[in-house]
């Protein structure tokens, strides 16, 4: 399970005095789903591309699938839909993506089974320029999962898909890498890819900044309380978490404890004759630690 699919070693795109990617090393595991978070302009894009053999590194190297990006063999186990669909306007979406079949030698059989996946077959014989955007998204994500691809790279793959629409991308994307499939989003809704990534890399100016779980990436719970008196509200609190443990934040009290430890620390508090306000549980959202990850490197390179 712990077999990368993916494997980049510095490697950095430079195009004239830009540097687009700068000494990315990441990996992407075999069955999990990987975000690769970061603003527009960050270098994920290129990235994506020099993983997918289309442009060339300056530097460094990637190897997919254990041979060298872009080589023939390892191009026809991925599946890929970069920087939008682009299909014959005048063609039927099945159509369209029978053209792909003859290209990558698959049955006609695997262009229906896709429209299938990505709720599309009732659509499937009309035009693809009468298509709405969702629907255009939605056919290319089709195209990638032709053929049941090793590895599958999307880059923002929920674009111009309605509240449903992305409820149901989100679980075909779960369902490919629970089916043994590794799944490679590229994506800026961040809610949506602490929801399902196993695991994000982020970057930004082109350095990759952090690659973590998505759970050690937004760290461990903490418990907020409001009591009165406040001193002595804090000695209590030191008891149960430590010195170190807990903090003021302006009239509150903050603790890194989990939320199963409230009710013991209320009756504590309680015993000692303070008054309890309110008490709750909360931990930062990925987006938190996202703009907090990327303002810092952007202040820390103007500095």
């Amino acid at each position: 399970m712990n077999e990368n699919v993916v494997n980049t070693s510095e490697l950095t795109k430079r195009y004239g005095d830009r540097l687009a990617v700068d000494r990315v090393s990441m990996n992407v595991r075999r069955g999990e789903v990987y975000g690769f978070l970061g603003p527009n302009g960050a270098g994920k894009t290129t990235t994506l591309r020099m993983m997918l053999g289309l442009i060339r590194p300056t530097s460094g190297s990637a190897t997919v699938l254990g041979q060298p990006a872009g080589g023939p063999a390892v191009t026809a186990r991925i599946g890929a839909l970069i920087e939008g669909p682009g299909f014959y306007p005048y063609m039927s979406g099945l159509d369209n993506l029978r053209v792909m079949t003859r290209y990558r030698g698959l049955p006609e059989s695997a262009a229906t089974a896709a429209l299938v996946r990505v709720d599309l077959a009732d659509r499937g014989a009309d035009k693809f320029k009468s298509y709405s955007l969702g629907m255009k998204q939605r056919l290319g994500v089709a195209s990638a999962l032709m053929g049941e691809p090793e590895l599958i790279i999307l880059d923002e793959p929920t674009n111009g898909l309605d509240p449903a629409g992305m409820a149901d991308m989100r679980a075909l994307i779960v369902a490919l890498a629970e089916g043994g499939q590794s799944v490679l989003l590229s994506s800026h809704l961040l809610d949506e890819v602490q929801e399902i990534c196993d695991r994000v890399g982020v970057i930004n100016q082109g350095r990759l900044l952090r690659e973590s779980t998505v759970a050690d990436l937004r760290g461990s719970a903490h418990i907020t309380l409001t009591a009165r008196p406040l001193d002595a509200a804090l000695a209590v609190a030191m008891e149960a978490a430590g010195e170190d443990g807990c903090r003021l934040v302006g009239e509150q009290v903050e603790l890194d404890l989990p939320e199963s430890a409230a009710p013991g620390l209320v009756r504590d508090l309680v015993a000692a004759g303070i008054d309890v306000h309110s008490i709750g549980s909360s931990e930062r959202s990925l987006e938190d630690v996202f703009f907090e990850m990327t303002t810092t490197h952007e202040m820390e390179s103007l500095s």
